[in-house]
């Protein structure tokens, strides 16, 4: 099998004495931004439609499974056997209408919120990972927050505190207040797109292609360096209005 070749692989390259120099010096902590750097490339494959890019780039995902099992195995932690089997028991687990009793069947977030229960963090919010991009992880602690019912009870409340954290923010002079104060502007905005039913980050994600569609489409005019800021703005105007057909 191919997992199988991979595992073997790995456990070459963490050989003690004909291993790779670097792969042997790597620990949980130094892999940790490759795996999370790779998760965001299947992400970009996907949202590129690239099928030959994303066979890759999950390739090179399963790679940081791999690896992280192989450091651990070695630790006396566990294994990628038991990775795989603990996968297998929660996916049975969480779908008992399906691989269990279909007319006694709890819901899914029933089922996690039990899972949850039985942690020391007995707290709705436990389990939202602190290395999640903190747009994403604002609206996981949102959604936990609303499932005990505390929640605005549309998006007029989020609308509202836009403002308020705008007014806030714009009266703040020390950088550490301000600081604050724009944290708490984002995790409003995020609330509101929680309340519209749009992902921050894909909202995000979209407007940063824009900016970057129209940017490297007027930093193409010759001089553009040399250009002021008004001209500059023109130029934006007449590229949004170009992909747009408005220059709103």
């Amino acid at each position: 099998m191919a997992l199988e070749r991979l595992v073997s692989i790995m456990r070459r390259l963490r050989d003690p004495d004909r291993g790779c120099e670097w792969d042997r010096e790597q620990t949980f902590a130094t892999i940790a931004p490759y795996t999370i750097e790779e998760a965001y490339e299947v992400a970009d494959a996907i949202a590129r439609n690239d099928m030959d890019s994303l066979a890759d780039e999950l390739g090179d995902l399963q790679l940081q499974v791999v690896f992280h099992a192989q450091m651990a195995e070695e630790a006396g932690a566990f294994s990628l056997e038991d990775v795989i089997g603990r996968i297998c028991d929660k996916l049975e687990r969480r779908h008992p209408h399906i691989f269990g009793d279909a007319t006694h069947s709890p819901g899914w977030e029933e089922l996690k919120a039990a899972e949850r229960r039985k942690s020391p963090d007995d707290s709705a919010l436990a389990g939202v990972a602190l290395a999640l991009p903190a747009l994403e992880r604002a609206a996981k602690l949102q959604r936990r927050a609303a499932r005990v019912g505390f929640d605005w009870p549309d998006k007029s409340g989020p609308r509202a505190k836009i403002d308020e954290e705008l007014a806030e923010l714009d009266a703040e002079t020390v950088h550490q207040r301000q600081l604050e104060e724009l944290g708490d502007l984002l995790f409003a905005v995020v609330n509101l797109s929680r309340h519209l039913n749009i992902e921050p980050e894909a909202a995000l994600r979209e407007a940063n292609a824009k900016f970057e569609h129209r940017f490297r489409a007027i930093e193409k005019n010759p001089g553009f360096a040399e250009m002021g800021l008004d001209e500059k703005e023109a130029l934006w105007v007449a590229a949004k209005k170009a992909q747009t057909g408005s220059i709103a």
